[in-house]
């Protein structure tokens, strides 16, 4: 064989290329290079922000919150790496043991956690305060999408739809009672999400949203009548003050009407540096709740429209990816993720509006918080493992074809 024909072969094999290939296939990218290109995008944007945002925050630190999102953004994509390089499928056989490691990690924050503001949401370690119910997100998609593959046959009994409901209103009731009460809802909605991708019964759906407004009108009505407290005083607060914030300025609606102000503000390209909003700390939770209102202020609609155009990147590519996974469990998987991050940014962007109530849910990769970026980019890890997984299956079916 001459010099030339093996130069031909090697560049022609896939394998002495380092691609991947199943039965003589090629795959060209290991990985959704769209999804990675919102990540990685979101992630920029993040630190960007922060870095014109905070540098006066900390007296002699002005790089403080900016390199530690930078360090956490760095762990969660190598743990991003890791994940999608493995076969999502095995984790179906962990279930039961992930769902025990859920509440334990939950109850772990009553026993462990600090106390701020009133609330115990994170255990603190050193240089890290963990967030357990960030990760509990990603956590209930595995074990709902376990429990749903395992009665798929009886997808349609109620018995199936009471218990995976179940399943996931322990853990919201713990996040709730410590009070998390934003955490509670992504809870909820992944688990409708998921019962809709596995094909429950409307009329189930039906039956669980008469049973959630009974549920509501208790805990605000029925309960305070008779000396019950269901949520504290500033939760209730929190959920109402969004329909007039001008009634209470200097209360509850006090960052709703900063945040508006903000974004209104910053007009067409933003205040850059002259942001005063920010810069002279009228935006509280600037950097996590309210970064969204820091993003209008400083670069305006150009910057706000760059950060929810990576977003819809974002969520198209989940739901892409959805449609291409390979199995049930995949596609359970890849509807728990799409609910939590659609619900997440819709509910975040919209209290920076004024037209959602504030409830403390972060900007996913955009907000500042180890927790939530480590634990956004562990579910954006499972997504690529999905992608890849759908791919190769998809290719050996058409080798299988041909």
């Amino acid at each position: 064989m001459s010099t030339a024909t093996r130069i031909h072969d090697a560049q022609a094999d896939p394998a002495a290329q380092g691609r991947p290939t199943v039965s003589g296939l090629t795959l060209r990218l290991p990985f959704d290079p769209l999804l990675l290109l919102a990540t990685l995008g979101l992630l920029a944007c993040s630190l960007v922000t922060l870095a014109g945002a905070t540098k006066e925050d900390i007296p002699g630190s002005p790089d403080y919150f900016v390199n530690r999102q930078a360090i956490f953004a760095g762990v969660g994509l190598l743990l991003m790496v890791v994940v999608a390089r493995v076969d999502y499928s095995r984790l179906r056989e962990l279930t039961w043991g992930l769902y025990a490691f859920l509440l334990l990690s939950i109850l772990a924050v009553f026993a462990l956690g600090s106390s701020t503001r009133g609330a115990t949401l994170a255990i603190v370690l050193p240089g890290f305060s963990l967030q357990t119910s960030e990760l509990g997100k990603v956590l209930l998609v595995l074990v709902l999408a376990g429990f749903l593959v395992d009665r798929a046959r009886r997808i349609a009994d109620r018995d199936t739809t009471a218990r995976a409901m179940l399943l996931a209103l322990v853990p919201t009731f713990l996040v709730v009672a410590q009070p998390d009460l934003g955490s509670g809802l992504v809870y909820l909605v992944i688990a409708l999400a998921m019962l809709y991708v596995a094909g429950t019964p409307w009329r189930h759906f039906a039956g669980l949203f008469a049973l959630g407004a009974v549920a509501v009108t208790i805990a605000l009505v029925a309960a305070p009548a008779v000396g019950v407290t269901v949520l504290k005083p500033y939760q209730l607060d929190r959920l109402t003050s969004f329909v007039s914030p001008n009634e209470s300025p200097g209360d509850e609606g006090y960052q709703q009407i900063q945040s508006k102000i903000a974004i209104g503000a910053g007009q067409k390209t933003g205040r850059g540096d002259q942001a005063t909003q920010t810069k002279l700390n009228f935006l509280p939770e600037h950097h996590t709740d309210f970064i969204f209102a820091v993003v209008g202020e400083r670069y305006g609609f150009v910057g706000a429209a760059l950060v929810l155009s990576l977003y819809a990147l974002l969520i198209w590519r989940s739901l892409r990816i959805l449609t291409i996974a390979k199995n049930l469990f995949g596609a359970l998987v890849a509807g728990g993720i799409l609910a939590m991050l659609m619900f997440e940014v819709f509910l975040n962007v919209g209290m920076n509006l004024g037209i959602m109530p504030i409830t403390g849910i972060t900007l996913p990769l955009l907000s500042y918080g180890g927790s939530s970026v480590i634990s956004t980019l562990l579910a954006l890890g499972l997504l690529q493992s999905i992608y890849v997984q759908g791919r190769m299956a998809g290719a050996h079916k058409a080798r299988t074809v041909l």
